[in-house]
C-alpha cells in the first residue's frame, strides 16, 4: 500500500513510465508534469522498462540479506518450547537466551497466536461460538462471594480489623442466569446452592426471560451436585427447557457466564470499599441496568446486551 503522503499511486508510476518509455519524453518534462524528482521518474521508467506493469506495485522494504537473522536452530528451539510448554515471550527468552522482543517477533514471524485466546489444556486456538437467536441457550452458574460484615471488611478497617468483623458473615450466592446470543443476565442473591435453590431461581429466570420476550429453550450449566438432581430435571421438564452440562473439567465450556461473573466483581463487587453487604447489594440492581441496557459489550461488536433482543431496548432509557 503507497503512503498517504506518496504524490504517486501504481496507476500513476505507470502513466509516468509510458509517458517516458513508450511514448519518448525527456526525463525532467515528465518529472515535472508528475510532479517529482528526476530521480524518481528515471526509477519508475527503468522499473517498467525492465517488469512491465507489474513493476510499478509497492515492493517489501525486507532486506534481501539478514546476517544478524536469529539461526534458525535458535528460531526451532523457541517454537518446540512454545508447542509443548505453552510459555510467552519473556519465558522463551529466559530459556533460550535471546531478547524477549526477538522471541517474540520468532512467534509472529511463524503465526503463532498469543497466550490468551489459546485454550489452556489443549493449545489450540479458542473456538467463538454464538447461538443465533435470543433463549436458544442460557448459560446459568453460581458465583460464590464473601458477604461484608457490619463497619466494613479490610478493605476499609485493614486486614486485622477487618478479619475480626468478618467472623460469621458467610457468603453470598450469585446465580446467574445469561443469554447466549444477546448477553442478557438476570442475578439474584441467594442463601445457598442448593438443588431447591437453584430450580426456584431457574423458575423465577425463566418468567424473567419471558417478560423480556425470551422463551428459554435450553440450559447449560457445570456438574454441580444441585443441576445433576431430579429436582432440576424436574424443573427443566415443567418449564420445557431441555438441560445440558459441560464436559467435566472444563469451565470454558460456560465461559460466557463466567465472563459475566469476573465482569461482575471488577465492576460492582469490588469497584470501591463498602461499608456494609446491605450498601453492596443496594448498589447492584443499578449496575445490572447498566449491564444490560447502557454498558457496550466488547464480545457483541461494542453492542449493548438489551440492543440484540427484538423491541427491548426501547422498553427502556
Amino acid at each position: 500500500m503507497s503512503h498517504r503522503n506518496a504524490p504517486l499511486t501504481p496507476t500513476g508510476r505507470l502513466r509516468l513510465a509510458r509517458c517516458v518509455v513508450d511514448d519518448g519524453w525527456p526525463l525532467r518534462r515528465a518529472a515535472e508534469r508528475f510532479q517529482v524528482s528526476h530521480t524518481t521518474a528515471a526509477r519508475w521508467a527503468s522499473r517498467y522498462r525492465r517488469h512491465g506493469e507489474a513493476g510499478m506495485q509497492d515492493r517489501s522494504s525486507r532486506p534481501h540479506r539478514q546476517p544478524r537473522r536469529t539461526p534458525a536452530q535458535v528460531e526451532a528451539h523457541v517454537l518446540r518450547l512454545r508447542r509443548e510448554h505453552r510459555i510467552g515471550p519473556l519465558r522463551l527468552a529466559a530459556r533460550c537466551g535471546i531478547a524477549a522482543s526477538t522471541a517474540h517477533r520468532i512467534l509472529m514471524r511463524h503465526g503463532l497466536p498469543v497466550l490468551t485466546i489459546l485454550d489452556r489444556a489443549t493449545g489450540e486456538p479458542v473456538r467463538r461460538y454464538e447461538r443465533s437467536r435470543p433463549g436458544e441457550l442460557v448459560h446459568i452458574d453460581v458465583k460464590k462471594l464473601g458477604r461484608i460484615p457490619d463497619g466494613g471488611g479490610h478493605r476499609t478497617q485493614g486486614r486485622a480489623e477487618g478479619r475480626r468483623n468478618r467472623t460469621g458473615t458467610g457468603y453470598a450466592y450469585l446465580h446467574t442466569a445469561l443469554d447466549d446470543h444477546s448477553r442478557l443476565a438476570y442475578t439474584e442473591d441467594l442463601p445457598d446452592e442448593t438443588a431447591a435453590t437453584c430450580a426456584g431461581f431457574l423458575a423465577r429466570a425463566t418468567a424473567w426471560f419471558a417478560a423480556h420476550g425470551i422463551t428459554i429453550e435450553r440450559v447449560l450449566t457445570d456438574n454441580a451436585w444441585a443441576y445433576t438432581k431430579n429436582t432440576w430435571r424436574d424443573t427443566c421438564h415443567d418449564l420445557a427447557i431441555s438441560p445440558r452440562w459441560t464436559r467435566p473439567w472444563r469451565p470454558q465450556t460456560n465461559g460466557k457466564v463466567e465472563r459475566f461473573h469476573r465482569t461482575l466483581l471488577d465492576e460492582w463487587a469490588y469497584i470501591r470499599p463498602y461499608t456494609s453487604d446491605a450498601e453492596r447489594q443496594a448498589a447492584f440492581p443499578d449496575w445490572l441496568d447498566w449491564y444490560n441496557y447502557h454498558r457496550p459489550h466488547t464480545g457483541i461488536s461494542g453492542h449493548t446486551p438489551a440492543s440484540r433482543v427484538t423491541n427491548l431496548s426501547g422498553q427502556h432509557t
